[in-house]
């Protein structure tokens, strides 16, 4: 069953995207797509002089970085579904009516994965590699695949948004989304999409800065969803820390050579690792209690079966 096309808003997030915004917009358009809002992050060229010509609407955002232009943007529309991808040109509008479909069939948000085979060459083996390690990262964080959480292509219900607290004001806010919807037990659909390379504009993402701050916010949003993750991996690197130390004092200590102070942080080490391990372990009792309690009481609340 499709949604009709009226009632759907595409979201193009915009920097300088003069070389591929009119084409992008001219296709929604012809696809019957007359909604189309574009979030100029106060671009430097004349993307929106471009986008208001071919017919979009265009809003300047009021805080630099992605995040912040989506989080702008989900305030201010009220469409009953958004579409939302990069303005660049490496989505193509043909795979707006499949990432759509999935909405009306009860899944409240769709990620367009570009990780298949057939886009392969749009990646550099860097990027590529990349990808994949923060994917398996965030199901180890968040213990939920979803197959390629930095897509840019992606698929909502008003009502889905209205569920995510989105904090992150650049390019991580993919992945808190990703970690939003899996906090908030959404049905997620995973559809295979084409992916190109940028034609003609220059990457705005910095394979290893950026990469960095993806996996730090991948860590820290597990402090809420997983806190055996996040507790246990500080436990554990604080415990080995006190296993190498402790090695090195027994060594020398057949060697006849006594270390007390070493020997006094070994310990500390040891037993605060342990301590913030089991702490990991408890948060995670608590959390699964709290999430027994809150699909109790949705189902009290909920209307009953006839």
């Amino acid at each position: 069953m499709s949604i009709e096309k009226d009632k759907v808003c595409i979201l193009i997030p915009t920097l300088n995207e003069a070389p591929t915004i009119r084409e992008l917009i001219n296709e929604f358009k012809v696809l019957g797509y007359s909604n189309i809002v574009v979030m100029d992050g106060k671009s430097r060229d004349a993307t929106r002089e471009i986008a208001l010509e071919s017919g979009a609407q265009v809003i300047v955002q009021s805080e630099k970085g992605k995040g912040n232009a989506l989080i702008e943007a989900f305030y201010k529309i009220d469409s009953p579904y958004i579409l939302m991808l990069d303005g660049d040109g490496t989505y193509s509008p043909q795979d707006a009516e499949k990432m759509l479909i999935p909405l009306s069939e009860g899944y409240d948000q769709v990620i367009g994965n570009r990780l298949i085979p057939e886009n392969q060459n749009a990646f550099s083996r860097l990027n590529l590699f990349g990808n994949q390690f923060i994917n398996r990262l965030f199901k180890l964080a968040q213990g939920k695949f979803l197959f390629d959480i930095l897509s840019g292509y992606r698929a909502f219900t008003s009502d889905s948004i209205k569920q995510l607290h989105l904090k992150e004001t650049g390019f991580e806010i993919e992945t808190e989304i990703s970690a939003e919807a899996v906090r908030n037990d959404q049905k997620i659909k995973i559809i295979p999409i084409q992916y190109f390379k940028r034609p003609g504009t220059n990457t705005k993402l910095n394979p290893f800065h950026d990469g960095l701050k993806i996996t730090t916010t991948i860590y820290r949003l597990a402090k809420s969803n997983n806190p055996m993750f996040y507790f246990g991996l500080i436990g554990v690197i604080i415990m080995i820390a006190g296993i190498i130390t402790g090695i090195y004092v027994l060594f020398e200590w057949f060697q006849g050579i006594n270390h007390l102070p070493l020997t006094v942080l070994t310990v500390l080490l040891i037993v605060v690792g342990f301590q913030i391990f089991m702490f990991g372990v408890i948060s995670d009792m608590l959390l699964g209690y709290h999430r027994e309690v809150m699909y109790e009481l949705q189902q009290i609340h909920s209307p009953r079966r006839r």
